[in-house]
């Protein structure tokens, strides 16, 4: 199937008349619905929105509907919660600051979960405890892995 000057106009219409690229590939036959989209683009006719509704799209639409029903009454105003203060020491994600040691204790699916929280070593991320596990010479881990093999 070739696009002729006819189908052209016809796919036009179409077109501007709103039909899907499926619906005008079955109009004028013969043609795929990606054809018909690539000849709109080719032709440059002006683009659509996609029918398809993203999560982000639907939520954004439901705090508008709740916040055009919502009567217009006082809203009290609700102090925000302080992070909560971690009993065993270390940090929450919360309170974690670009100088404190960002090595991770415990699992973080735990409701215990914290960091370690220490002054990191100079530019480090850790503290010079963590950064010693972290950053080991090449060296010394290759000469422990000798170690483990010999003993087996």
């Amino acid at each position: 199937m070739s696009w002729t000057d006819e189908r052209v106009t016809q796919l036009r219409q179409l077109w501007g008349n709103g039909k899907s690229a499926s619906e005008i590939a079955e109009i004028l036959g013969g043609v795929s619905r990606n054809a018909v989209i690539g000849k709109a683009h080719r032709l440059e006719l002006s683009g659509r929105p996609s029918p398809i509704k993203r999560k982000e799209d639907e939520e954004e639409e439901a705090v508008v509907v709740a916040v055009e029903t919502a009567a217009p009454a006082a809203v009290a105003k609700v102090p925000a919660r302080p992070a909560p203060e971690r009993k065993s020491g270390g940090a929450t994600i919360l309170n974690l600051t670009e100088r404190m040691c960002k090595w991770p204790i415990g699992d973080p699916r735990d409701k215990d979960f914290h960091f370690c929280g220490k002054a990191a070593h100079g530019n480090l991320p850790y503290c010079a405890e963590h950064a010693a596990i972290a950053y080991q010479p090449p060296g010394k881990r290759r000469d422990e892995e000798r170690t483990i093999i010999m003993r087996a």
